[in-house]
């Protein structure tokens, strides 16, 4: 019986959590799950963890510096970083440092939890480096590579995939009218005090012009948690301001998304990634349009999508429905099963591919011969060549996506390239340094700040006194060291969302 994997999964907010959490599931299906939450101020609490309901063999809580040493010292076969941009830049800058030469290292695998519509270049080139930089939809995958390939960096590592979280039931219409309409709310979009009171305010006018429906306020998180994004107006606190409060049929609901899906026959949305979840179960889906259809709301990236709409539409009846085609480039397919695994002979065709590759000593590559090799993708943090890792790397990512496609009429499989890409690196007996574009020589004024904000040096080692020895540390000591984090954090959180609101209201008097 072959040997599990070990997976390691590193996450900084919920949603980010349960991405790279049932990312592993999909790309490592039989493995050992470890789980480490980066301390910072969108740390999930239990009560998050637990609603987003993907469990971990182990749960740990730890710095950047203090997840590099775990690594190199419990010697995973995965690592998923579902992080934000800065602190993949960090950890990746953290592993070159770990392992400079070709070695037996950890996969390095990261992405996005959902619709990327802003700062696509910052955020694909600080991910730049991991062995799989995953796209969510063959639209995405085509932005990455155009991103990458833009600045002369090697594109390999872009792989298409879906959202791992698509799934459930497909929708069964009981009707031809709705009965239940969830509002998905989003942490900071719309971000004013008017706007969100408008959207809440609609959507109760909505329950009590259809007093036949039930109207469902799903919220991302109680006041004094945070998400992915900071969330200075709690729909809970404005609920609480509409004259006469919230109608009987519309109320404000916790929960896992997809079980809410399960009861839903109207979606509404301004741009959460929640619609695509809808829209791949077939359930009418609605993207808002009375705030504008603008770049900073999000909703821009729904255009063509056949859903947007704005409540007027909605109060008089309208059920939008996807477009086929925009779905498709989405990589939402409506009606398509879990992804399976990839066959024995996908993974072991990648296999070969990466071990032959893996071996080979990079500056023998044909590409290292080329001018390609001086690109600034292949410098070291401190500026010196690394003799041509990152094209090394690139080429099993290469011959893994040719030997997974799909035959003809085969089930849709969002994963099956990826999923024998992983395999073929971990089987390979050592893997080149991993290659961020960004180092001294090309962001010389860049890099370190976003290194010293992890408490890493410039050339990616742990700054004096950044990886605390547990050894010696009494327990009484731990526990008051935790208590003093998450106190500061509710002071933090506090100040957020009840201090910065008045202070901006006195600065607009």
């Amino acid at each position: 019986m072959p040997e599990r994997k070990r997976v390691a999964v590193l996450a900084d907010s919920d949603t980010r959590w349960k991405w790279g959490a049932l990312t592993a599931r999909r790309l490592v299906p039989d493995h050992q799950l470890t789980g480490y939450l980066l301390r910072g101020r969108a740390t999930p609490t239990a009560r998050q963890l637990g609603e987003v309901g993907v469990r971990a063999d182990r749960l740990t809580e730890v710095t950047c510096a203090e997840f590099l040493a775990e690594i190199e010292r419990e010697r995973y076969d995965v690592v998923v970083l579902a992080l934000v941009g800065g602190a993949v830049q960090a950890v990746l800058h953290g592993a070159r440092a770990l392992w400079p030469t070709p070695a037996k290292r950890p996969v390095l695998i990261t992405g996005y939890v959902g619709v990327v519509y802003e700062k696509l270049a910052d955020g694909l080139l600080l991910r730049h480096g991991a062995d799989l930089v995953l796209a969510n939809s063959r639209h995405d995958a085509e932005r990455f590579r155009a991103v990458y390939e833009g600045v002369g960096a090697d594109a390999g590592a872009v792989t298409e995939t879906a959202l791992p979280f698509l799934g459930g039931a497909p929708y069964e219409q009981a009707g031809s009218r709705a009965h239940t309409v969830v509002f998905a709310v989003q942490p900071s979009v719309p971000d004013s005090r008017a706007d969100r009171a408008y959207l809440l305010e609609r959507a109760a006018g909505h329950a009590r012009l259809h007093p036949e429906r039930e109207v469902l306020i799903k919220l991302r998180s109680k006041p004094g948690e945070h998400t992915t994004h900071l969330e200075e107006q709690p729909y809970q606190r404005l609920a609480e301001k509409i004259p006469g409060g919230l109608p009987a049929n519309c109320r404000l609901v916790y929960g896992n998304m997809g079980e809410v899906l399960d009861g839903t026959d109207l979606l509404v949305t301004v741009s959460s990634t929640a619609a695509l979840e809808s829209l791949h179960r077939s359930i009418p889906t609605a993207i808002l349009t009375d705030l504008g259809i603008r770049e900073a709301l999000g909703n821009h990236h729904f255009l063509g999508s056949g859903c947007l709409a704005s409540w007027d539409q909605l109060d008089s009846g309208l059920l939008p429905e996807g477009d086929p085609l925009w779905l498709a480039a989405q990589g939402v397919h409506p009606g398509s099963t879990t992804a399976t695994p990839a066959t024995a002979t996908q993974v072991a065709a990648t296999q070969v591919a990466a071990t032959q590759v893996a071996a080979t000593p990079a500056a023998a590559t044909p590409a290292a011969a080329t001018p390609a090799a001086a690109t600034p993708a292949a410098a070291a943090p401190g500026g010196a060549e690394p003799a041509g890792a990152a094209p090394a790397a690139a080429a099993p990512a290469r011959a893994a996506r040719s030997s997974a496609e799909p035959a003809a009429g085969a089930p849709h499989d969002a994963y099956a390239v990826a999923r024998a890409k992983v395999a073929g690196l971990v089987a390979a007996a050592r893997l080149p340094a991993p290659a961020p574009y960004y180092t001294l020589t090309t962001a010389p004024r860049y890099l370190p700040g976003i290194l010293a904000r992890h408490h890493l040096a410039p050339d990616g080692t742990p700054l004096p006194g950044a990886v605390r020895p547990a050894a010696g540390e009494s327990r009484l000591r731990r526990r008051l060291r935790a208590h003093l984090r998450e106190a500061a954090r509710g002071a933090y959180r506090h100040g957020v969302q009840r201090v910065a609101p008045v202070i901006r209201r006195l600065g607009e008097l």
